[in-house]
């Protein structure tokens, strides 16, 4: 399509229905009472000139050129923020407001430089069109004088650049950086001429708060804030509506491109889960797709040893076929198996599962998920019947008190982060369950009412303590419990035993009980009460556990089915929800149905006119344990770096080197291509056609924005893979695939392309009953039925600190990087994060002579690894954290093979370490690495 602009109506919308009437140049409108004049002549056809005013903030009435004339009423008021009134009749075209605007827009020209023919925002400069709007055609003042021509450029942002010389002091920067990102890192300094846009106290961008999430960038109405891709590129030609590929919020963009070169990214304002906001990552790092380290041609080679060849994709594909194949024939039909993506679309997913069911002959998939929400799967389908959040995003909005455990949304899903942060400063309470002292605990503007800060490995016993002060203090809506859930009674006297009470269980989790009981009487009293939560949540041994206890609490306090309240994954990457729907679980078909199911088994059987083995297939632990055992000896891995992301490296890279055959299919040569035998070239999201499935159920839309620049897209030679194993799998288009998967999930029998494109995105389940999807589950009953509470008796770690590991290792991510790093430090994100470091508190540092800066050992009973000391009183004592996103650092190196009762899920977030001083100071090799990060983005 042609370069997509998107209407500005000029104030935001108001709710309710439009039972106001006024006349616009005696055009008549009905708005909902509240709605701005400026906006009401909008929804008429009318445009209102303006500056300051644009529909992503509220009303600020500064630049003047907005003025209307209202019958009745003296003087000119500002139409942004006037509100209707009925019968109102508004003039917005006399004499008098034009000279008034052309009044204004004098005193704007004569401070602004005259460059707009070369300048980069010529054709996209609002202040460019008003003028031609109010038609001036003169500058009376001359340019002469004090002005602010001559202020320095700041380009310190590795994105955008600040040009305040062209800067017409509107603060729509500084209202968008408050009201919609919720940072509040930019003011206006100074009074009246001397007025100036300042990042936090007169810094430098890049020295200041700014998150560079690009809402500034985004509102700006001139060239002062100008993303530097522009500059260098120019202006954008034409669009493409697509889909993120970082975190599971699955933000919508337009993508922006000058001929065939990608020039920006665009937060799309009529995207469901963004609604027009971003990050750093999705706003500006993309470049990683035209990195010169993508492999673009399949390489194959008989050992790791050997070096590299580059082969067609006919001798690649027909390589995997025959040694896949020569493999069973030596070893069985289950020596060999396949790990789905959660970055990969969900037609993608749904062809690699196939062709392990189908091909391979065997259920041996698994994905990553395994290693991050496969408990939030297993616990929501025991409690509510579905293995899925309860709500769409959009639901923060009528929540009262918001309780956040074991995730840092600021980080990890900074634009729902931004959501939440609107809504706490509406009013909203908030309860942190962290170790760690995260952002939102005090933040501008925000402050948590409770943050449970407890020891890590204490989940369960946290939220048996919560829930057993609202059995035993009479907090349960036993309404909701009786008309709704089952097996209350049993689950009642299980947690109204003594040892669950917060006293009781204090010295374990080191939550003080008073603090305790009073977060558990906000969240059953406080009114809509929702959980938000993260990998804190699942990655540990009790992970499903947990899962399970949220879902108990949520019931027995009636926060179930409506908007506001409910239990909510904030999944890690940007289709993990959808893996795990399209059936990549060993023991799940897609739709989460057991494979030991007839019926269900009935259904593919006679679409794919294979037999399916109605035994579960093997795990990725299992895998792994089996490849060292030599019985497993062949795996496909589509997008994951397994060697780089999973527990217990050593353990993982002993199990690739233990095979026959590791095919990788992925954008670059990561470290478990280090352990491959062939590598299948994939594609980026920019070249992907097919759907993601974000964190609230929702399925949007990828669409291609570049040819494939390997010249197939990863399902084709998946099929082609299957094709050459003797099973046929055809396919014309993505959306045949996805006719396929609706015709086979009774959750997605509503779900096409045609849909997709009409409605622009829907939330699962989406069928007959909801042909334009669910927002919200459970509302009248659970999908099940009745919702079934699950004791949930908490069961002590066995990873615990001892005199040679005293301290307990956390890891989690930070918000310019994403996963393994694999995109992110291809981009200019590693100005930001250019090495994983270890945050420790300044006693633990201080007991083992450790300063700030200082190289360290980490140390667990699997592994070792080095990086730099971080000192930070966030970090309570005796635990310490860091990030895995560099594989020099290799984090995961430390981390055990413990995990989740039920799912095997890793237990990232504990393992027991010592910390000691590697060599005083930063020596040669940890500057080494930092300036290796950056050199890999100039490559």
């Amino acid at each position: 399509m042609s370069l997509l602009k998107e209407p500005d109506l000029g104030t935001p919308a108001r709710p309710g229905p439009a039972t106001v009437s006024v006349e616009v140049d005696g055009l008549p409108v009905s708005v909902p009472e509240g709605t701005s004049v400026m906006r009401a002549a909008a929804r008429s056809g009318i445009e209102i000139p303006k500056l300051c005013a644009t529909d992503s903030l509220e009303a600020f009435g500064s630049c003047r050129l907005c003025l209307v004339e209202v019958d009745g009423r003296r003087g000119t008021p500002a139409s942004c923020t006037t509100p209707v009134a009925d019968g109102m009749k508004v003039r917005t075209q006399t004499p008098r407001l034009e000279k008034l605007r052309q009044g204004v827009m004098e005193l704007y020209i004569s401070d602004h430089p005259l460059d707009c023919l070369t300048c980069s925002a010529n054709g996209d400069c609002e202040l460019q069109d008003m003028s031609g709007v109010v038609g001036l055609r003169q500058v009376r003042y001359g340019y002469e004088g004090e002005n602010h021509l001559d202020i320095t450029k700041d380009t310190s942002n590795p994105y955008f650049d600040f040009d305040p010389s062209k800067c017409i002091v509107c603060s729509r920067c500084v209202r968008a950086c408050g009201e919609v990102q919720g940072t509040f890192a930019l003011t206006i300094e100074g009074r009246g001429f001397e007025s100036t846009v300042s990042p936090s106290a007169g810094e430098l961008f890049m020295d200041s708060e700014c998150v560079s999430c690009g809402a500034c960038v985004q509102a700006c109405p001139t060239a002062t804030l100008q993303e530097k891709s522009v500059v260098d590129l120019g202006m954008p030609t034409r669009s493409v509506l697509t889909t993120c590929a970082y975190c599971g919020v699955g933000c919508s963009f337009k993508a922006e491109l000058r001929g065939d070169e990608l020039v920006r990214m665009v937060p799309y304002k009529d995207g469901g889960a963004n609604e027009g906001h971003s990050c750093v990552k999705g706003r500006f790092a993309f470049g990683y797709a035209g990195h010169p380290d993508r492999v673009l041609r399949p390489m194959i080679r008989e050992r790791i040893t050997d070096e590299w060849r580059e082969v067609e994709w006919e001798t690649a594909i027909g390589h995997v076929a025959q040694r896949m194949r020569d493999i069973q024939a030596r070893h069985g039909t289950g020596a060999i198996g396949g790990i789905t993506s959660s970055r990969c679309t969900n037609e993608e997913v749904y062809v690699v599962q196939k062709m392990v069911r189908a091909a391979f002959g065997n259920n041996n998939v698994d994905t990553c998920a395994r290693v991050c929400h496969s408990p939030t799967g297993y616990g929501l389908k025991q409690t509510f019947g579905t293995s899925a959040g309860t709500q769409d995003f959009r639901s923060v909005a009528e929540a009262d008190v918001i309780v956040v455990i074991g995730a840092n949304p600021t980080d990890g899903h900074p634009v729902f982060a931004s959501r939440m942060k609107r809504r706490l400063r509406e009013g909203a309470k908030l309860v942190v369950v962290d170790p760690r002292r995260i952002d939102l605990v005090r933040s501008p503007h925000v402050e948590a009412e409770h943050h449970l800060q407890l020891q890590p490995g204490t989940n369960v016993a946290v939220i048996n303590a919560m829930a057993h002060v609202v059995v035993t203090e009479g907090l349960v809506d036993q309404s909701f419990v009786d008309d709704r859930c089952a097996d209350f009674e049993d689950w009642r006297e299980f947690i109204a035993r003594p040892e669950n009470s917060p006293e009781a269980v204090e010295p374990v989790t080191g939550v003080p009980a008073g603090e305790l009981r009073a977060a558990a009487r906000l969240y059953a009293g406080g009114g809509n009460a929702a959980i938000y939560y993260g990998l804190g949540v699942t990655e540990h041994s009790q992970g499903s556990t947990m899962v399970m206890g949220m879902a108990n609490l949520a019931m027995a306090t009636g926060n179930i089915g409506r908007d506001g309240v409910g239990v909510n994954p904030l999944r890690g990457q940007n289709n993990v929800q959808g893996s795990c729907d399209m059936g990549s679980f060993p023991h799940e078909l897609s739709g989460y149905r057991h494979v030991s199911d007839d019926a269900v088994r009935e259904v593919f059987e006679t679409l794919w006119q294979r037999p399916i083995v109605p035994d579960p297939g093997l795990r990725i632990p299992n895998m792994f344990d089996a490849a060292v055992d030599g019985t497993f000896r062949g795996l496909f891995v589509q997008g994951e770096d397994i060697a780089q992301s999973d527990p217990n490296t050593k353990h993982v890279t002993a199990a690739l080197e233990a095979m026959e055959l590791v095919v990788v299919q992925d954008l670059f040569r990561n470290e478990t291509a280090e352990y491959a035998h062939v590598f299948l070239p994939g594609t980026s999201f920019l070249e992907k056609d097919g759907t993601f499935t974000n964190a609230e159920r929702r399925i949007n839309r990828v669409r291609p924005v570049m040819a494939a620049r390997t010249g197939l897209h990863e399902w084709q030679i998946v099929c082609e893979i299957a094709r050459a194993m003797g099973y046929t799998m055809s396919y014309a288009h993505p959306r045949e695939i996805m006719d396929e998967i609706a015709s086979v999930t009774p959750t997605f029998s509503g779900v096409s392309f045609e849909k997709l494109d009409k409605l622009g995105s829907v939330q699962w389940p989406c069928d007959s009953s909801a042909p334009e999807g669910t927002p919200v589950m459970h509302v009248d009953a659970f999908v099940r039925g009745k919702g079934r509470f699950v004791p949930t008796p908490f069961v002590p770690t066995s990873e615990r600190s001892t005199r040679r590991f005293p301290l307990i290792l956390t890891t989690g991510r930070i918000l310019s990087q994403y996963n393994v790093g694999a995109q992110t430090r291809r981009t200019r994100n590693v100005v930001w994060h250019p090495e994983d470091v270890l945050e420790i508190h300044p006693h633990d540092a201080e007991v083992r002579g450790i300063a700030d800066g200082d190289e360290v050992s980490l140390s667990s009973r699997v592994g070792e690894t080095r990086l730099r000391a971080v000192l930070a009183d966030r970090m309570p004592v005796g635990v310490v954290y860091t990030t895995f996103h560099h594989p020099v650092t290799g984090a995961n190196v430390v981390t055990t093979e413990n995990s989740d009762w039920a799912t095997n899920c890793p237990e990232y977030k504990v393992t027991a370490v010592q910390v000691g001083l590697s060599r005083a100071g930063a020596g040669p090799e940890a500057e080494w690495d930092a300036e290796s990060a950056v050199s890999l983005v100039d490559r």
